[in-house]
């Protein structure tokens, strides 16, 4: 996740004294004058008020709760006038282009504005705060005893006991997404308003127009994505439904419909990489390492895990982290205090102040979030020159597929490259259907779950599922794309979409759906520039400069330009696709489809 920017959380600036625009009618001068005054303003306030965010994140307390609370109401008071104030020159003539991307970037880039009521600002940001915050300090139970949300999540991984698994996922989803119901609704109330003032139909529809095309157009790309990777989905859900059903039998996990959600390794479903063991093949599923056990018996720590993650981009050209990034980063859990564990990568000063912000274990799933967040770092130092507007990725897709593509490269040619794996264990081709089906559980399990939380936002913001229907709405969806079930009955005194860090918080996540399909045609565009004959999905390009520095005129660009054109500089492509993904996993398929013969498929 990252975090930076107005484009991308709006909720992240700080009030300026906001000079009154466009006394007299609007002309494409006026455009100019406020398209630059505005810009002044964001810049020199977004960092301001990305310490005061950085500092309730890493120290929570109802103090540093409040301050949060008060910045980021003036932050939304800031972008809803700066918003209102660009409509005003939608129909000007004569803009110039880059002025009317500019305009269109401000009226668009608030995830969630409040109205100009007066008041309505501070509530939508004390709600955002209080429900962050609740989720930040939120417990479930294990064997009756209260565990916090990191480790919850890891023994989501490890536990094997389908009693203590439904422990830990009803007591998550009762005790974090429950309590925010109410709030959850009066905010969707609160920003439908101000989206209105600023001649959107809804938030849906607001976030759907930050993609360089319409918002119907927008939601037809991500559905015609979807049917591109869905038959692949469909082929593993129906191999790992049978795996389970294998070990747990027809009274936990039945062999036909839904798989039941807290069986999978994660709390929402959402990767299934940590049952690996409970789902590879014999012989060709014991790929001979684990990367968690490489890392521990090297002796890594937290910290030499983020210094590899950095080797991968300096080997690529890109320069060394600043000092300031090892001196204020949160790589571990502070042990005194509250801090929001979920990973994400901040750039406080539009400049070099990067950070990550990290409860790191030593272990094979945190080695590919450094590598993530890290892409998030490289990628705001590289487009910093750009103007403030500018100061994003091609479209959020970008921003999150730049650290996944770089991990695809944790292969184990490179975990020998860099001394972790030694030469003589890397896997042989007879275990590439291992290494495919370890990836899938995670690459390709994820994509219903990337694209059905927003479709469920998109819903609430229309009004399609009601607030007395959020809970039905919600577990239609889950079934309908993902295929899986809750362990209990939910009904609407529940609320389980705000058990998932991104709800509360009113973080978008179709971005996560467009990185993974976007990663890999990244990926392939990069081990075609390498000059890579073998098979995709053992291709490294760690050490290859010449794939930095085109990588890197990709990253200058910024969002100056619509995101095809970015696409294109890097790829050759102006259209995302889940192509380069489908044949990254082609030997999957084929043998999938042979072991699913005469079972049953879907739900």
């Amino acid at each position: 996740m990252i975090r930076t920017g107005i484009s991308i959380v709006a909720l992240s600036l700080a009030l300026a004294a906001v000079p009154a625009f466009a006394q007299s009618a609007p002309t494409a001068a006026a455009a100019d004058a406020f398209v630059a005054q505005s810009e002044k303003t964001l810049y020199d306030f977004s960092i301001q008020s990305s310490q005061v965010n950085w500092v309730n994140a890493t120290y929570i307390t109802d103090d540093t709760d409040a301050m949060a609370a008060r910045i980021n109401a003036e932050g939304t008071e800031l972008s809803v006038k700066l918003a209102l104030e660009a409509a005003k020159y939608d129909k000007v003539a004569g803009l110039a282009p880059d002025t009317r991307r500019k305009l269109d970037l401000l009226r668009g880039g608030i995830t969630l504005p409040a109205p100009t009521t007066p008041g309505a600002a501070t509530e939508l940001s004390t709600l955002v705060t209080k429900m962050s915050s609740s989720y930040g300090k939120g417990k479930g139970t294990l064997d009756g005893k209260p565990i916090n949300g990191s480790d919850i999540e890891a023994a989501m991984g490890t536990e094997r006991d389908p009693a203590k698994l439904k422990e830990m996922w009803v007591s998550w989803h009762d005790n974090v997404g429950a309590p925010m119901r109410a709030d959850y609704a009066k905010t969707v109330e609160i920003a439908n308003k101000g989206t209105a003032e600023l001649g959107y139909k809804d938030v849906g529809s607001m976030w759907r127009s930050g993609y360089d095309m319409s918002p119907e157009d927008f939601a037809k790309l991500t559905d015609k994505l979807w049917i591109e990777v869905e038959p692949l989905y469909k082929s593993l859900h129906t191999y790992v439904r049978w795996k389970l059903n294998e070990k747990y039998g027809d009274a936990v996990q039945p062999k036909t419909g839904p798989i039941r959600s807290d069986l999978l390794g994660n709390m929402w479903a959402q990767e299934w990489g940590n049952i690996y063991d409970i789902v590879a093949p014999k012989g060709a599923g014991d790929l001979g390492f684990d990367t968690t056990d490489l890392l521990k018996a090297k002796g890594y720590d937290p910290l030499k895990m983020v210094k590899t993650g950095e080797g991968f981009y300096s080997s690529l050209g890109f320069a060394p982290l600043p000092t300031t990034f090892w001196e204020r980063s949160q790589i571990t859990k502070p042990a005194d205090r509250e801090v929001i564990c979920h990973a994400s990568a901040w750039d406080l000063d539009n400049k070099n102040d990067v950070r990550i912000k990290m409860c790191t274990k030593v272990n094979g799933d945190d080695f590919v979030t450094i590598h993530h967040e890290l892409g998030h770092n490289y990628y705001q130092r590289a487009y910093q020159k750009q103007p403030m507007l500018y100061l994003n990725g091609a479209n959020d897709g970008f921003h999150e597929a730049i650290g996944d593509f770089v991990a695809l490269s944790i292969t184990p040619d490179y975990l020998v490259q860099i001394g972790l794996l030694d030469k003589a264990k890397v896997p042989s081709a007879d275990k590439d259907i291992g290494l495919l089906l370890r990836q899938a559980m995670d690459k390709v399990a994820f994509l219903p779950f990337g694209l059905l939380i927003d479709k469920w936002r998109w819903g609430v913001f229309s009004g399609e599922i009601p607030a007395t229907g959020y809970e039905k709405g919600w577990n239609d969806l889950r079934l309908k794309y993902q295929g899986i079930a809750p362990p209990v009955a939910r009904d609407e005194t529940k609320f389980d979409p705000g058990a998932k860090y991104h709800v509360p918080a009113s973080v978008p996540y179709t971005r996560y759906f467009l990185a993974r399909l976007l990663q890999f045609q990244f990926y392939q565009a990069a081990c075609k520039q390498a000059g890579w004959k073998g098979p995709l999905h053992r291709c490294s390009f760690y050490g290859n400069k010449a794939v930095g520095e085109k990588l890197n005129a990709m990253l200058e660009m910024g969002q100056s330009k619509p995101w095809p054109d970015a696409l294109q500089a890097f790829t050759g492509s102006r259209e995302m696709s889940g192509k380069a993904m489908v044949a990254y996993f082609a030997p999957l398929k084929a043998w999938l489809d042979q072991q699913n013969k005469g079972k049953p498929t879907g739900w």
